[in-house]
């Protein structure tokens, strides 16, 4: 078991936290759900996450930059990048199974089931010029596979058709696209739910991926081990699935075996529109939410889609590389690289048998993290989060002509347009210096001395001429 305590994950109670910290900025002025909402999110994208109290034609609030930083993801479990991990690893080495509750159900305080327009109960955004329509981006959806049995909790995007009717996107390879494909084969629709802003225990746990989340692993007590607590549930109203009981919304819908629509493109997380394409339609049965209920924003290529990421991937990373290459002390994915494509491994050399493990290091990461395209290593000197650190030995410490490792046709991640269709030459850049060289690479030492308060008169103007 792991020495972590429970956390109290539920979405508003992150919220206040977020407030405490300095970390959500209320935008007061009146903002269009049409295009200039989620270009405002953009132009702040990566810092205080933006609470717009006034979207035209909304009764809604809407949060948009919720999880886009490390510093409010930080403020978010209210503990360091290291207490993030742990959560993380919690979901997989301790899941603790949901509790059903009964009562007074926070999400279920309003429900409307007759003649549900979404395009009007939803301040739903129409996020880029080219994008098909509006989608719905942050809903967690969660099914239970009707042969498995076993719930499934992930992120798709919906696209607004009109009335209660949308398309969901399915990539291949997706556990809901697995369960849908079922579902047809039955001949049966599938039921899901899509929660919109639910406890971040159970978004963290829908952004795990299946290399770190197989198929019969269950994501709801991935939630429970990520707050070291049961996640609250209660049963929908419309089917046997669950739904939990402190989401802002809820969306109790059906996904059709036969019938499919023109979906996209959308602006993607890789920054390029996606392709257009079939899609499956769902139809929506009830929508239900809270009093005062806050819809949660995400921008599909903004850094919150990939910063839900980063530290599930960093955990998974860091647990792989330390059990193939003990030397490994800590890695951080970039935010150039989309917290997914790049990495930064840094290991610490107890002995001359340690040259080379490095470069072992650089392996093991690609094989871990399929999408990964550049790892760089870099010796237990060298700050991993600090980017001019890692360049600093980069310049300093690597010689092109031996030190880099290029590993061709390796596969990475399809939406890399310079790949072919999700293949692509691996980048590895040894930044290390063979243990005896220790001393000659050392940085030269400076006395640590501070000034004092009153030393400095700040601001002070002076004239030099």
């Amino acid at each position: 078991m792991s020495s972590l305590g429970a956390i109290d994950l539920r979405f508003r109670t992150v919220l206040d936290r977020l407030a405490a910290a300095g970390r959500i900025d209320a935008v007061t002025r009146p903002v269009d759900q049409h295009l200039e909402l989620a270009g405002l999110m953009k132009r702040h994208d990566g810092d205080t996450a933006l609470l717009f109290e006034n979207v035209k034609g909304a009764s809604m609030s809407v949060l948009g930059n919720f999880l886009a930083s490390p510093a409010n993801v930080m403020a978010a479990f209210g503990g360091s990048r290291d207490d993030i991990r742990a959560a993380m690893a919690r979901a997989i080495s301790d899941p603790i199974p949901p509790a059903i509750v009964t009562g007074d159900i926070p999400c279920q305080q309003f429900v409307h089931t007759d003649d549900v327009e979404l395009g009007e109960l939803l301040p739903v955004l129409h996020h880029a010029p080219d994008d098909s329509g509006r989608f719905v981006t942050s809903g967690v959806v969660i099914v239970r596979d009707p042969e498995t049995g076993v719930p499934n909790a992930s992120y798709h995007r919906l696209q607004l058709l009109g009335g209660n009717r949308t398309a969901i996107k399915l990539d291949y390879g997706r556990h809901l696209r697995a369960a849908h494909e079922r579902a047809i084969a039955r001949g049966e629709d599938l039921p899901i739910v899509v929660c919109l802003g639910p406890d971040i225990s159970l978004m963290y746990a829908a952004a795990f991926m299946g290399s770190q989340m197989p198929e019969h692993a269950d994501e709801l007590a991935a939630a429970g081990g990520i707050q070291g607590s049961p996640l609250a549930m209660a049963p929908a109203l419309t089917s046997d699935l669950l739904v939990p009981v402190e989401s802002e919304i809820v969306l109790e819908a059906r996904i059709s075996p036969t019938e499919t629509t023109p979906e996209g493109p959308f602006a993607e997380f890789v920054g390029y529109e996606s392709e257009d394409g079939p899609a499956p339609v769902m139809t929506v049965d009830a929508v239900t939410h809270r009093q005062d209920p806050i819809y949660l924003a995400i921008n599909g290529a903004g850094r919150e889609t990939v910063m839900l990421r980063k530290y599930v991937l960093e955990t998974s990373a860091l647990s792989a590389l330390r059990a193939a290459v003990p030397i490994v002390s800590d890695v951080e994915l970039t935010a150039g690289g989309l917290y997914r494509f790049h990495i930064v491994i840094q290991v610490t050399k107890r002995s001359r048998q340690h040259d080379g493990l490095q470069r072992n290091a650089v392996l093991a990461a690609f094989a871990a993290l399929k999408d990964l395209d550049l790892a760089i290593v870099v010796d237990d000197d060298i700050d991993v989060e600090d980017h001019a650190e890692v360049e600093w030995a980069m310049a300093t410490r690597m010689e092109a002509s031996r030190d880099l490792i290029m590993i061709p046709g390796a596969r990475g991640h399809e939406y890399v347009r310079v790949s072919d269709r999700g293949q692509r030459t691996k980048l590895g850049i040894d930044a290390t210096v063979p243990f005896d060289e220790r001393a000659r690479f050392s940085r030269a030492p400076f006395v640590d001395v501070e000034l004092a308060k009153g030393d400095v008169e700040m601001g002070a103007s002076r004239r030099f001429t």
